[in-house]
């Protein structure tokens, strides 16, 4: 009788004990707001937008955005674990819940509305080309019989041999680093991807001064941040933060901060919500 006394008061130790680690747990973090942690996806590889630091930090403009945001939200920095995300898997990070939002170049698209949804746009940014400040190259034209670099897999020095340079010579190499030191070396004339993303490669202290970009505006490309599929709250939450970073003006701090080195001549702060929807 008395064994069995013992037992029963255990399980009701054992049951609220189990309760209160549950309730715990639902506290701990609802990776929307006041949580303990909040992961947010981002680029480690590229200079002014999303770059991972050799001391382990993180610098760019969509990493201050980030941290912007995720400071509206309740989170203050040291509770950001920043995780990359390659352009390939984002769609899949959000599905998974690996994230709970992503900041990386993500341009906003039909095609990727189907599968997740956006808070934004945060930057309007235009394919351009990036080239040395002594160059020649100032119209699309110029690139023919030039030599043009891009990453493998990328679309756009393709467009440009498309559309406006048919006879320019495409050299196509792993990674922006690459044609960046390329063209620096003179193995190639310019580099063309979004003038976002040249802007920051520009900016690096061991380009300074050494490059410019073209201006020429060839495509649109409207940066949102990307939140899984029907997370309408959580969208909801990153438009009003997004819309206070630009009231307060740490927008065009951030754009200074970022892209200023390269002379970077941004567009101003788009309309929050427009064309996400």
């Amino acid at each position: 009788m008395k064994l069995r006394k013992v037992t029963a008061a255990s399980a009701v130790v054992l049951a609220l004990a189990v309760s209160v680690t549950a309730c715990g747990g639902d506290k701990k973090d609802d990776g929307a707001s006041g949580g303990k942690k909040i992961k947010i996806g981002i680029k480690f590889d590229q200079p002014g937008l999303g770059l991972q630091k050799p001391d382990g930090s993180y610098s760019g403009f969509d990493v201050d955005v980030a941290t912007y945001v995720a400071k509206q939200l309740g989170y203050q920095p040291d509770q950001i674990e920043w995780v990359q995300t390659k352009s390939a898997d984002r769609e899949n990070a959000l599905q998974r819940g690996d994230v709970k939002f992503i900041a990386a170049t993500y341009s906003i698209t039909d095609e990727r509305k189907q599968k997740v949804d956006f808070a934004g746009p945060y930057l309007l940014a235009h394919q351009d080309l990036l080239v040395k400040k002594d160059s020649d190259i100032t119209k699309g034209t110029d690139l023919n019989k030039k030599k043009l670099c891009s990453v493998v897999g990328s679309t756009s020095a393709q467009n440009v041999k498309k559309t406006i340079a048919p006879d320019a010579n495409l050299r196509p190499l792993s990674g922006y680093s690459e044609c960046v030191a390329g063209l620096q070396s003179g193995a190639v004339d310019a580099l063309t991807t979004d003038d976002s993303i040249l802007a920051g490669f520009a900016s690096q202290d061991k380009y300074k001064g050494q490059f410019k970009l073209a201006g020429l505006k060839l495509s649109n490309e409207n940066y949102g941040i990307g939140v899984k599929k029907g997370d309408s709250a959580t969208v909801d939450k990153i438009n009003k933060a997004l819309e206070q970073m630009v009231a307060d003006k740490s927008w065009d701090k951030a754009v200074k901060d970022n892209f200023g080195p390269a002379q970077y001549k941004n567009e101003p702060a788009p309309k929050i919500g427009d064309i996400v929807k």
